[in-house]
Order: structure tokens, then C-alpha cells, then sequence
């Protein structure tokens, strides 16, 4: 029964982020009258949301009705030190609410459902609908910031003079990798209209040695760096796909260069991870998967690539590394 009632507790979380209650209590003890009286709201409703909160540690109800913060509602502030607040409202959107509900249909098509509903892919849906791409674009750069420091931390890009990050978003780990290696030089490859809103991004006081491309990766990749790294992009979509994005980084790499990809890794047994449930999310929305270290290893072999080593890092990522065959 706890397992079945997951999705109603991350409904009611992303509630409560999206409603700013976690920054409301960051400075004291606040009761439910004062927070609906601030935002708004219903208090009756309101109380009710946070005493389900406060009972998964999502803040703390006093004996006088008066709820404080938790290091789970921290996270979940604006100014929150990692924060999570956009992942967790975007996991109560409805689009994505409305896809997870067709999971049987993806089952038994293996393609997404996406279109069923707004007769566009995850990607042209975004480009339709700017808040929705407003909360993806920010929740792909909170976990960006959670993840890019675990990567290089964990990757040395010693010998590595020039680096294209292809598919990297407002381009925080380019911008970690650069600020950890100062002789290096950086280009972030992505959608014109990406790139558009990556230019005040994490990479603004590295534009000295990082230039902004845009260009569509199943047709093209910038040419002549000593490095290709892609973070989260492989698994979107399905193994044709990849093996053509491959293939191109392959044609475009100097000699001696480098293939880094970095993603989740499905590991054999039956222990809980949250990648095998991401795989379904990747099934739902892109009809991309997470992969097994063998998956890929086989991609790179398609593709023109040698595995060379399975690097762990201090999170949930991957590295997966590769050299010219």
C-alpha cells in the first residue's frame, strides 16, 4: 500500500513546492491561516496538504498547528542548496500525469504516448508551451547542478585540450568542467532556441574560452575537438538514433580524441533503483531507455567507438568512455 500511494505523496509535494510553502517557513514556525492569508489559498485545504506532508518529513507539525522546516522542505525552496523545487513541480504537471496514465498503452506499443494527447513529441511540445519548457529548462539545470560536480569530480580531462558538450542544456556541466580545468576550451552544442536562453546561463564568465553553437545533432556535430561528452542524451532515444549521434561525434573527433558519455547504468538483480522507473519514464515520453553496461558497449561498437572504462561517480551517473576503433 505505501508502494501503491507513491504518486499521490509526489502530487501533494509538488503542490507544496509550487504553492512556495517551503520558503514560507524557511524563518519560523508559520500556521496554516498565515501561509493562506500570504498566498491566497483555502486554509482548511492548506492544512490539510502540509499535515500530509509533514507525515513523509516534508515539514514538521507542531503541537500548536504550526509547521516548520525539514531538510526535505529545504530542498525544496528557491534558494535551496541543491534544490529540487522545479523537479518537483514538474513531476505534477499534467501533461506528464497524463502520459504516466497511458503506461499500459506504451506496454504494449513500446512507443510514447505523447502525441496521443497533444499531437507533438516531448520536444515540439516544449517549443509550443513556454512555461512548461520554463519549469523542464530549470529542472534539467537543478539536477545538472546536483550531477555535474559528481562527474568531474569523478572523469580527469587531463590531455583534453578542446571539449564539445553535445546536447548540454544552459550548460552547467560544461561550465563545471571548464571552471575545474582552465586550459581548456569549450563549445555547447544544442537547439537553436536552447541556446537562445543558455547565453545568461551558468557559462556567462566563460565565454572567453566557450563558444555558443546551435544545430540539430542527427544531422551535424561542430568538428575538431579533442573530446565529445554527452550527459543524459543517449538515453532519450532509442539505439538507431544514438548509433547515428555517435557516429557523427566519431567522424567529427581529432585523433586521440575522446568519447565520454555519461548516463544511468542498469545494473543485473532485483535490488530497487530509481533507473529502472526512469527507464519507464523514457519509454513514456522519448522512447529512449537506460541501458546495461553491455548496451552499451554494443552502441559504441556500432558506432565506431572502443569502450575503454566504466567510470563511477559519487551519484547516480555513469561515465562510459570511449576512443576511435
Amino acid at each position: 500500500m505505501q508502494m501503491l500511494n507513491g504518486a499521490r505523496v509526489a502530487s501533494a509535494i509538488s503542490c507544496l513546492a509550487e504553492l512556495g510553502i517551503p520558503d514560507l517557513v524557511h524563518d519560523g514556525p508559520r500556521s496554516a491561516e498565515e501561509l493562506a492569508v500570504q498566498i491566497g489559498a483555502d486554509a482548511q485545504a492548506l492544512y490539510r496538504l502540509m499535515r500530509a506532508t509533514a507525515s513523509v518529513g516534508v515539514l514538521s507539525e507542531g503541537p500548536d498547528a504550526k509547521f516548520s522546516e525539514t531538510p526535505a522542505s529545504a530542498v525544496l525552496r528557491r534558494d535551496g542548496n541543491p534544490s529540487l523545487r522545479d523537479v518537483a513541480i514538474m513531476g505534477g504537471r499534467e501533461w506528464r500525469a497524463r502520459a504516466w496514465a497511458k503506461l499500459t498503452d506504451c506496454v504494449r506499443t513500446g512507443k510514447p504516448v505523447l502525441e496521443q494527447f497533444y499531437g507533438a513529441s516531448s520536444s515540439e511540445y516544449l517549443n509550443q508551451h513556454p512555461e512548461e519548457a520554463r519549469i523542464f529548462d530549470a529542472t534539467m539545470t537543478e539536477l545538472s547542478a546536483i550531477d555535474s560536480l559528481a562527474v568531474a569530480d569523478a572523469y580527469s580531462f587531463e590531455g583534453i585540450r578542446s571539449i564539445v558538450d553535445v546536447g548540454g542544456g544552459h550548460g552547467r556541466l560544461l561550465a563545471t568542467i571548464l571552471g575545474g580545468n582552465p586550459t581548456l576550451t569549450g563549445t555547447l552544442f544544442e537547439l537553436a532556441h536552447v541556446i537562445d536562453r543558455a547565453r545568461n546561463g551558468p557559462l556567462e564568465p566563460l565565454l572567453d574560452r566557450c563558444t555558443l553553437v546551435s544545430g540539430d545533432m542527427f544531422s551535424s556535430v561542430p568538428k575538431g575537438a579533442d573530446a565529445y561528452i554527452m550527459k543524459h542524451i543517449i538515453h532519450n532515444w532509442p539505439d538507431d538514433a544514438c548509433v547515428k549521434v555517435l557516429r557523427l561525434c566519431r567522424g567529427s573527433v581529432n585523433a586521440e580524441g575522446r568519447l565520454v558519455v555519461v548516463d544511468k547504468l542498469i545494473q543485473p538483480g532485483n535490488d530497487y533503483s530509481p533507473s529502472k522507473f526512469l527507464d519507464l519514464q523514457m519509454l513514456i515520453f522519448h522512447g529512449g531507455c537506460e541501458r546495461t553496461e553491455q548496451q552499451f558497449r554494443e552502441l559504441f561498437a556500432a558506432s565506431g567507438w572502443r569502450f575503454t572504462r566504466l567510470i563511477r561517480t559519487a551519484g547516480p551517473d555513469w561515465i562510459m568512455e570511449g576512443v576511435p576503433a
